[in-house]
C-alpha cells in the first residue's frame, strides 16, 4: 500500500528538465552509463598517481561534475572517455603539484621554527623581559606618533601601511622612522646605559 502511494506520487511530479551535458543528443541517463563504466578506472588511475583512496575520489567526483557541466558544444570529437581520462590525469597532477608546494612550505616553516627554537634558560628569559619592560618604559616617554610607528613597523608593516595608519606621506615614513629609533636608542641609554644587541 505504501508502495502504491510513493509511485502515485512519483507519477505525479512533473520531471524537470535534464541539461544536456555530456554530448550530442545525451541524457541523463547517458550520464549515468558513463558514470557507471568509467568511475571505477578513474578511481583507480588516480589512486595510483596519488596514492590516496579518498583524495581519489573526490577527484574522480570532480571529473564528473565537470562532465556534468560542461556544455555540450565543447564535445567537437564525441570521445567523452577520453576527455574524462584526460582530465582526470590533469586534475591528479594538479593535485601533485599542490602537495608538493604544501609540502615545501610546511618544511620551510618548520626550518624556520627549529631556527627560531634557541634553548633559553632562566637567566636569559628574565634578561630578555626586563630588556622589553626598559624598551616599555622609554617608548612611553616618546611622542606618540614617534611610538606608534616604531610598534607598527616591529609589527611587520610595510612603509604604506605605517603611513595609511598614522596618516602621514608615504615618502616621509622613512625618514620619521629613522628619526624614532635614534630618539628611542638615545634615550635608552641615557636611562639605562649601553647595552649590547640594543
Amino acid at each position: 500500500m505504501l508502495q502504491d502511494v510513493v509511485e502515485g506520487f512519483v507519477a505525479t511530479r512533473p520531471k524537470p528538465r535534464e541539461p544536456n551535458v555530456t554530448g550530442r543528443g545525451s541524457t541523463r541517463e547517458h550520464f549515468e552509463d558513463l558514470f557507471l563504466a568509467h568511475y571505477a578506472r578513474i578511481v583507480a588511475i588516480l589512486r595510483r598517481m596519488l596514492g590516496d583512496h579518498a583524495r581519489a575520489e573526490d577527484l574522480a567526483n570532480e571529473v564528473f561534475l565537470r562532465l556534468y557541466r560542461r556544455p555540450s558544444s565543447q564535445d567537437s570529437d564525441g570521445n567523452v572517455p577520453g576527455w574524462l581520462y584526460r582530465t582526470a590525469t590533469n586534475l591528479g597532477i594538479d593535485a601533485l603539484r599542490s602537495l608538493a608546494r604544501r609540502s615545501r612550505y610546511e618544511q620551510a616553516a618548520a626550518r624556520a621554527q627549529s631556527n627560531n627554537q634557541i634553548v633559553e634558560n632562566a637567566l636569559d628569559r628574565a634578561l630578555r623581559t626586563e630588556r622589553q619592560l626598559r624598551v616599555r618604559a622609554v617608548l612611553v616617554e616618546l611622542k606618540p606618533v614617534q611610538a606608534q610607528l616604531l610598534l607598527l613597523r616591529a609589527s611587520g608593516y610595510t612603509y604604506k601601511e605605517l603611513a595609511d595608519s598614522l596618516a602621514i606621506e608615504p615618502g616621509s615614513v622613512g625618514t620619521l622612522l629613522v628619526r624614532a629609533e635614534a630618539v628611542l636608542e638615545q634615550r635608552y641609554r641615557e636611562l639605562y646605559g649601553f647595552e649590547e644587541g640594543l
